[in-house]
């Protein structure tokens, strides 16, 4: 494990049925696809062949349609599904050679975790929800009262907690399973689909709020989704799965600017990519444009190499000025009226 790496995961396999090793052999030998390996060996490949490494409080989105593999794949990374084959290492820990008390004590105080279903007991109060995670860890009742009431607050849930979790509207509910889930202050976040099932705007809302606890608590965290608005919305870098591969993996920008295939283009076609293109994808190297244009203008509009598309279009429509990219005070680009129209036309990083 590399540097400031919390997750790292290396050729993680997970084939479901009987014959999974012979399979998994198949796969490797023979180079059989997910569809062979059904027929021949009666087999499911839920997740084939994934490696992947997560940074220190980076929120990272795992997205693909039903059947992809992604709500499979985040279940192996504390072993609620054991891999057919592979590598999982969190925060120095072997995953895979923990043994059964071992392992519950890791899930209990490295992992949190967050699923669409809110899982709360309808006969406990909201702060006897969020306590849980340290009642099975035998902290005394004032302590863990305490760290639950605290933890009720920075989710703006702290005039709740005598209710009982059912009064609950389903977002508040949502929020309730998040703070159960940040109460034993684990290492890493897993969230599959935690928004899925509630209203558009309470989902935005809900979207809106982990955000904003993300920045104060810093929490390692695997989103899985199957909405790129929300993986674009939330995530540091993310990664496309499909049949149990993953695809393609990088930031947002990355991915709507340069799709791997057909599959992730058809994929990120919707996107807008106002908020998602920066301008250090858009610019030309400043080098080459004076070679070609001569000395900038005397008054140019500057911009730094992290401004959006959508704020130079709206400069460029002000001003007909080429815009003069900088990275840190230096200047290194040059953005032109054609470059932001070729973006947004052709979605490609000028050449």
């Amino acid at each position: 494990m590399h540097g400031d790496t919390v997750i790292e995961i290396s050729n993680v396999w997970k084939i479901f049925g009987a014959n999974a090793q012979a399979a998994l052999e198949a796969v490797r030998d023979r180079g059989l696809s997910k569809a062979e390996i059904l027929a021949e060996f009666n087999a499911v490949v839920g997740v084939a062949d994934v490696s992947l490494s997560v940074r220190r409080g980076e929120i990272f989105c795992i997205m693909g349609l039903s059947g992809s593999g992604k709500s499979t794949l985040v279940r192996h990374f504390n072993r609620l599904l054991e891999p057919t084959a592979g590598r999982i290492e969190i925060e120095g820990t072997d995953v895979m050679a923990l043994g059964t008390q071992e392992l519950q004590r890791f899930r209990n105080r490295q992992i949190g975790m967050v699923f669409q279903n809110f899982a709360l007991m309808p006969h406990r109060s909201v702060l006897d929800n969020v306590a849980m995670p340290l009642e099975i860890r035998k902290v005394p009742k004032n302590e863990r009262m305490r760290q639950a009431a605290a933890i009720l607050d920075i989710v703006e849930l702290g005039a709740w907690g005598a209710k009982f979790a059912h009064e609950l509207p389903g977002g508040m509910q949502q929020r309730v399973g998040l703070a159960r889930a940040l109460a034993a202050n684990p290492d890493v976040l897993l969230m599959d689909e935690p928004f899925s099932a509630l209203d558009p705007l309470i989902r935005r809302q809900l979207q809106d709020e982990f955000i904003r606890l993300s920045k104060i608590l810093k929490k390692t965290t695997i989103f899985i989704t199957h909405d790129l608005d929300e993986a674009v919305r939330i995530g540091d870098r993310i990664a496309i799965m499909r049949d149990g591969k993953v695809v393609q993996m990088g930031t947002a920008e990355d991915i709507v600017m340069h799709p791997a295939d057909d599959y992730v283009a058809d994929f990120v076609a919707g996107i807008s990519r106002l908020k998602v293109v920066h301008a250090h994808a858009v610019m030309q190297p400043l080098e080459a444009y004076l070679a070609t244009h001569g000395p900038l203008p005397a008054a140019v509009p500057k911009v730094d190499e992290g401004e959006t598309l959508s704020n130079l279009i709206t400069l460029a429509i002000d001003d007909e000025n080429p815009i003069l990219v900088q990275d840190a005070g230096r200047d290194v680009g040059i953005i032109t009226r054609a470059d932001l129209l070729r973006t947004v036309i052709e979605g490609t990083e000028v050449s």
